[in-house]
């Protein structure tokens, strides 16, 4: 008879594995190179990308690594494993951590869980929001490891949680230690990553997801609608992106009297280049550059105690 045994799959973009311009150019090129992320047809962005994206922009971006890189190592990866070690604490089964782009692959994580018996897989990608260049790329990833097998496990994929309860409560805990510690600031502002506008012409329905956080954690906050917004960082090409856009956002609201903000990136469910640098950095320099006087970042959740607890929730409602 067959034994059944849940086993945690969880997963999470991926990052260099040292902030070198050659090992930049290896993960921006795996990146950058998946169809979910750039769905320009392969003949007209291959030598865009092998020729002038990787080689002109991985030197510059291995320096943004190294400003926010940790003794342990990546940000990314020193939360992620974290995460899988407390998460592993916690529950009953194997959990394994695999990355969509770089190490730990995804694919080798799902052959150490069958490795160990498990029938039964808990897929928790760690975005909150699902997108089509994100959670649907953890799913390619899946089939791709599975292609070989002559068996297969059970498959528990979790779409994602952005407003499952205890994300909300996870979230608002630290909205109000951030409060607490700095006081109430004049705009409380959600920076969620971008896509471009097209993905959710075409039925992305991320930006809506993105509402459904914002809505709830405003409604557990209970506080004013002209003291929360909602914007979108990182945008890459020439395309329109998702709007409005975190720095030129940052740029006006001192213009507005906005001169104390708070800005968190709930989309992020482990702190990396594009929280640490970019938001901590680069957006508190355009915010103060403009006229604000003060500017906190609120971390992402990394290994709170409040988001363990929410893996444990999301897991145990599949095994």
């Amino acid at each position: 008879m067959r034994q059944e045994k849940p086993g945690v799959l969880l997963v999470n973009l991926g990052t260099p594995e040292a902030p070198t311009t050659a090992a930049v150019k290896r993960y921006l090129k795996q990146f950058l190179g998946d169809p979910r992320v750039v769905d320009t047809p392969r003949w007209l962005w291959w030598p865009i990308l092998n020729f002038i994206i990787v080689p002109f922009r991985s030197p510059r971006v291995s320096k943004l690594y190294a400003s926010v890189w940790m003794e342990e190592g990546s940000p990314l990866m020193v939360f992620s494993k974290r995460q899988r070690a407390a998460l592993a604490q916690r529950l009953d089964m194997p959990v394994e951590l695999g990355m969509s782009y770089g190490q730990p692959s995804l694919d080798g994580a799902v052959q150490r869980l069958l490795a160990q018996g498990v029938t039964k897989l808990i897929v928790l990608p760690l975005y909150p929001q699902f997108s089509c260049s994100t959670v649907a790329a953890v799913w390619d990833g899946l089939a791709a490891s599975f292609k070989p097998l002559r068996s297969l496990p059970e498959v528990a994929f979790i779409r994602d949680y952005a407003e499952h309860p205890a994300y909300i409560a996870a979230l608002k805990a630290s909205v109000e230690r951030s409060f607490a510690q700095h006081g109430e600031p004049d705009l409380l502002v959600l920076s969620f990553h971008g896509i471009p506008q097209r993905f959710a012409n075409e039925g992305d329905d991320y930006p809506l997801r993105c509402k459904d956080t914002t809505d709830a954690l405003a409604a557990a906050l209970g506080i004013a609608p002209h003291k929360i917004m909602m914007t979108f960082q990182s945008r890459f090409g020439r395309e329109p992106w998702l709007m409005p856009y975190t720095d030129e956002t940052m740029k006006s609201l001192p213009a507005k009297g906005i001169k104390h903000v708070q800005v968190m990136s709930p989309g992020f469910a482990a702190d990396c280049l594009e929280t640490l640098e970019e938001i901590s950095g680069e957006n508190c320099e355009i915010f103060l550059h403009a006229g604000g006087e003060k500017f906190e970042y609120i971390p992402a959740l990394n290994a709170d105690d409040e988001h363990i607890d929410m893996m444990v929730q999301l897991v145990n409602a599949r095994r």
